[in-house]
């Protein structure tokens, strides 16, 4: 089953490329791979939500919020690719988590990411990963989400 197959299949609608917030592109194609630009939780161009993980974002939140960054990321991929078909591997995500202090938890928030990549592309959606606390995001974000993916040749 491909990538495409998997998000129709699971009912899973990615958004459309969320304008950049500042001068650069959501996605660029570099020989064999795509890059994304960090990405927000944004639905319909506004924050899904604002503020600290967990002391003012609860922890299942930040997870969906994290889940919502990787598909908008997944659509500035498909938007420079046409596909997500042409998806080999993804090779690493990065998540990025506005942690109130003592917050040590940025795994399981990545985890948000990290899911959705193995239903979108099951066994070529493992990935690396790097899920890093931070004292802020743009906008007050709780998560921002980027991708490295290979391109099949």
């Amino acid at each position: 089953m491909t990538a495409e197959q998997r998000l129709r299949d699971r009912g899973i609608e990615l958004p459309a490329v969320a304008k950049p917030v500042g001068a650069y592109v959501p996605a660029v194609r570099s020989g064999g791979f795509v890059f994304t630009a960090g990405q927000l939780p944004l639905r319909d161009g506004l924050l899904a939500g604002t503020g600290k993980v967990p002391s003012e974002v609860p922890l299942a939140d930040a997870q969906q919020a994290a889940r919502l960054a990787a598909m908008n990321a997944l659509a500035a991929a498909r938007s420079v690719l046409g596909s997500l078909d042409l998806v080999e591997q993804v090779v690493r995500v990065n998540v990025f988590v506005n942690s109130a202090a003592g917050f040590t938890d940025q795994a399981k928030v990545a985890n948000g990411a990290s899911e959705l990549m193995l239903e979108v592309f099951a066994e070529a959606g493992r990935h690396t990963r790097c899920a890093v606390g931070v004292a802020e995001l743009p906008l007050g974000s709780p998560v921002e989400v980027d991708l490295v993916l290979k391109v099949k040749s």
